[in-house]
């Protein structure tokens, strides 16, 4: 199982194969490689790596699976859209004592689903606050937000959490987002511009979290407060939940500097897509953000391995 101290040496690398890429191993190396003319783009040593990210059209080879296998990498594939097509990971697969405790927890236990909810408010309320901004809206979404963490407590059932969780998200978006001509939340839509970069975002932040929990043993599928579903990996969707915030501060971040622009969009079949020449931009800007984070992420899912696997340890919290 991967120590704090592999996190801090070992690198998270974004490969964008928006045009045709191949791999090689040679000596030790990754080697990425122009398909068409054969000339090598760059190389990583593989003690370097902790994960690949490979984002669009490219070519493994058994040789490179096999090395990743050997030193613990990492590998998520994805279409353009982010469309998971191949993950490969054997970390801590081994771990059948954790598996049984996950199996054995209370479906009716919202104890894990509450700390989970609170953390992620409370993100919210800080960036509400952050924009320093005094409008009647700001001010009922503070208030709103915060009203909401102290029935928390009381909350007794697994739809009310969910509600109360809804109702937060609703406010917060509709405040920290209103200068965006923001409208609604709609997850998948890509109804408006603002939603498919929160996707673009949340899709990232998810693929990042499940670098981390695949190290400890988890089963994915299996989470606490997001119930099983079929081919739904529930536990991601379950610890992302903290983290979003730090995608909902670079979005908001991104268009006040001009990084993002609705420009930059357009619509198919009713549908916002974003221009091809403009996604690498979009996805170096969050892996950026989130890779700031990588040893406080690291750190939030080995202390919830820790207290799931004996509740008198402390919770973990990440607060932005």
């Amino acid at each position: 199982m991967f120590s704090h101290k592999d996190i801090e040496f070992r690198s998270i690398f974004v490969i964008n194969c928006l045009e045709e890429r191949s791999f090689k191993v040679h000596q030790g190396e990754l080697l990425l490689k122009d398909t068409k003319t054969g000339a090598t783009l760059t190389k990583f040593p593989f003690q370097k790596i902790l994960a690949l990210f490979i984002i669009g059209h490219a070519t493994i080879t058994t040789p490179l699976i096999e090395k990743c296998r050997r030193h613990n990498v990492f590998i998520a594939v994805m279409k353009p859209n982010l469309r998971p097509v191949f993950c490969f990971s054997n970390n801590a697969e081994a771990n059948y004592l954790l598996r049984e405790r996950q199996y054995k927890f209370d479906k009716d236990d919202i104890s894990i689903g509450k700390k989970l909810v609170q953390n992620k408010i409370t993100n919210q309320v800080k960036l509400l606050k952050s924009t320093r901004r005094k409008d009647e809206l700001t001010t009922k979404s503070i208030e709103s937000c915060e009203q909401a963490l102290d029935i928390l407590t009381e909350v007794k059932s697994l739809r009310d959490l969910m509600g109360l969780e809804g109702f937060a998200a609703k406010m917060f978006f509709n405040a920290y987002y209103q200068d965006l001509e923001w409208v609604q939340r709609l997850p998948r839509m890509k109804c408006d511009e603002i939603n498919v970069i929160l996707d673009i975002g949340y899709t990232i932040l998810f693929n990042f979290v499940e670098t981390f929990v695949r190290m400890f043993g988890f089963d994915i599928y299996r989470g606490v407060f997001h119930r099983v579903w079929f081919k739904r990996k529930s536990l991601i969707c379950d610890l992302v939940e903290p983290f979003r915030c730090i995608i909902d501060r670079q979005v908001r971040k991104s268009f006040n500097l001009g990084q993002f622009n609705k420009k930059q969009f357009k619509l198919v079949k009713d549908e916002y897509v974003l221009n091809f020449d403009a996604c690498s931009e979009y996805y170096n800007t969050f892996y950026k953000a989130l890779i700031v984070y990588k040893s406080e992420i690291f750190k939030y899912i080995q202390f919830y391995y820790r207290y799931f696997m004996n509740n008198n340890n402390p919770f973990p919290e990440f607060y932005i």
